[in-house]
């Protein structure tokens, strides 16, 4: 039988498009489902513990997922402990001091490896661990996508050069940070909602609370209480980032900013006469838009730039490559 010349070429695009296929391999919501079975399980049962025990750890859970996708992506990088011959990340500007939750992590990985050992990835506990804390606080549920691998290093550099936006931020700069990231100016106020739980230590609010006249009085007096004016007085003393319900995972932040009660530079901007003030109020009237849209955000911020297939290992210690 003859082939004619079109033929053989939609054949070999075919069969290029199928090789492009299982070159790359995708993440997905069932990638654990044969190998390891109970991982879901084991990862709720050591967050809600975690939880528990400190409301905190919920917010500061879901924050490490967010401090490692966005240097290098979401590969577990920011796990790497420090060594003679190696800096990490976990002592670059926005991660010292205030990350926190490597402890638990390295909880869930225990337990994880008595079931399925060489399975499962640092990079998955973490962003299943910032869903179920999420949720154990009251907030969205989401499906999430799985197979990421472990990195083998970390980059002390990258995780400096401001990839992570400082609480100092300006609008156009967060727009900026998230879009290099692949998320969009929506994406970021939507993510910023995570900030409705945990706390901020005074030197990421102290010039906001003094300096600022975008803030409401009565608010900056009461942050003035345990913030003091003098920089090495009180620098770690800690206020939430939703005075209304700082354990609790709802809109109230929304409502914060359009009182002018953003604790934060970078969370009062979004509402300041800017392109996201509308954003802002449109979540503070409707939680449901928000869940919805946090959920949707997490995935795609969940997306950025995984290890998959040959590509890094499965760690057997967080903190160290194999």
């Amino acid at each position: 039988m003859a082939f004619s010349s079109s033929m053989v070429i939609n054949v070999t695009f075919l069969m290029f498009v199928l090789l492009m296929g299982t070159s790359s391999a995708q993440l997905s919501t069932n990638f654990y489902f044969k190998t390891c079975p109970k991982l879901l399980s084991t990862v709720k049962s050591v967050v809600n513990s975690a939880v528990s025990k400190e409301k905190r750890m919920g917010a500061s859970l879901l924050r490490l997922h967010f401090h490692d996708c966005f240097v290098n992506g979401c590969d577990g990088s920011i796990l790497l402990d420090d060594t003679s011959s190696f800096k990490g990340e976990k002592t670059a500007r926005p991660n010292n001091g205030s990350v926190r939750g490597y402890n638990v992590i390295d909880d869930i990985k225990s337990k994880v490896e008595k079931i399925c050992p060489g399975i499962v990835s640092c990079a998955d506990i973490v962003a299943i661990a910032a869903r179920d804390s999420t949720v154990y606080l009251g907030g969205p549920s989401w499906d999430v996508k799985l197979g990421r691998r472990d990195s083998k290093t970390a980059s002390l550099a990258k995780a400096n050069s401001g990839v992570i936006p400082p609480p100092t931020s300006t609008l156009s700069n967060l727009i900026k940070r998230f879009k290099a990231r692949g998320l969009s100016a929506k994406d970021m106020v939507t993510l910023s909602g995570s900030h409705t739980i945990g706390q901020a230590r005074c030197t990421s609010f102290r010039n906001r609370i003094y300096n600022e006249t975008n803030i409401d009085s009565s608010f900056a007096k009461t942050r003035r209480r345990s913030c003091p004016r003098a920089t090495g007085s009180g620098d770690n003393n800690l206020a939430p980032l939703d005075l209304q319900t700082p354990t609790f995972f709802d809109n109230k932040y929304y409502k914060n900013l359009i009182n002018q009660k953003g604790l934060l530079h970078s969370d009062q901007i979004l509402h300041n006469g800017g392109s996201t003030d509308s954003l802002v109020e449109k979540y503070s009237t409707n939680a449901k838009t928000f869940y919805s849209d946090f959920a949707a955000a997490m995935i795609k911020m969940g997306d950025i730039s995984p290890l998959t297939g040959s590509k890094g290992q499965i760690r057997k210690n967080c903190r160290k490559p194999n």
